[in-house]
């Protein structure tokens, strides 16, 4: 008898699942686009060796220690610092200049993973004089990954493509300048967390914190279904002050937003927007 489930009792198994994850742990993965939630479970399904979602689901409900490795599964934590160096170039060349015009800063990077972004960004403001007057708020979902972030260590294998990055963004310095290293790890100078507040916080089910003249939000909504993708940008737009910036992956866009007539294109090429005065 053929005991493998099929695609409509699978799909039951991993709706059951989501509720289950977001009733007893309060993380809510029911909007996340469906076929990247399904792939990711199936992988945690193979290697951390259950038979069924159903399986897991116990596992999960029974079990506190579970969730927190299958958040590590459904939680993408893959990125590096200055990703996309045109992207932090465009910053440091054309919004930089409008933010030089506040007395003091916040910025809100969500969805920070390891916290590779955060990092490149109070570099970025260091080089150009701004880390002082600005804070930083670093959230995720993931308390596991904020840790990472909390702590500034890196495989020191990784900090080649950071410094080629760095230095292709538009660095005003040597990536080196900010890093010690020790036992095959880099760890990133104490003095660039001193501006960073850490949090968890989810764009599923949290509201808006504070008010800022930056978001940078990259990577993160292409996981979305379109509602909850509105409801992301929707708390954006209630953050930002006038004419504060929205900074989206390259894979993403405003163009069928809800919220798209509040903004207008900045840096169009690197997903750049600007609240607009409306």
């Amino acid at each position: 008898m053929n005991t493998e489930p099929t695609p409509a009792v699978e799909d039951i198994e991993i709706q059951l699942l989501l509720e289950a994850l977001a009733l007893r742990y309060h993380y809510d993965f029911r909007h996340y686009a469906r076929a990247s939630i399904k792939r990711r479970l199936r992988q945690a399904r193979e290697q951390l060796e259950f038979s069924t979602f159903s399986a897991m689901q116990d596992a999960l409900l029974h079990n506190e220690g579970m969730v927190g490795r299958l958040l590590d599964y459904l939680t993408v934590q893959v990125s590096e610092m200055f990703r996309d160096p045109s992207y932090f170039k465009a910053l440091r060349e054309k919004v930089i200049p409008h933010l030089r015009t506040y007395p003091s800063l916040k910025i809100w990077i969500a969805g920070c993973s390891h916290g590779e972004e955060v990092y490149s960004f109070a570099i970025m403001l260091l080089e150009e004089g701004l880390l002082d007057r600005t804070m930083i708020y670093a959230t995720d979902i993931n308390p596991a990954a904020l840790d990472v972030a909390k702590s500034g260590v890196y495989p020191l294998d990784r900090i080649a493509s950071f410094t080629r990055n760095h230095q292709q963004a538009g660095g005003r310095t040597s990536l080196a300048d900010y890093y010690a290293t020790a036992y095959g790890r880099a760890v990133f100078d104490k003095k660039l967390r001193e501006k960073v507040v850490f949090s968890d916080h989810s764009l599923v089910s949290d509201e808006v914190f504070t008010e800022c003249q930056l978001v940078s939000c990259r990577n993160v909504m292409i996981y979305f279904d379109r509602p909850l993708q509105d409801r992301a940008v929707g708390l954006f737009r209630e953050s930002l002050t006038r004419r504060g910036f929205l900074g989206l992956g390259s894979k993403e866009t405003l163009r069928f937003s809800d919220h798209a007539d509040a903004f207008t294109e900045f840096v169009r090429e690197e997903k750049i927007y600007q609240r607009s005065d409306a």
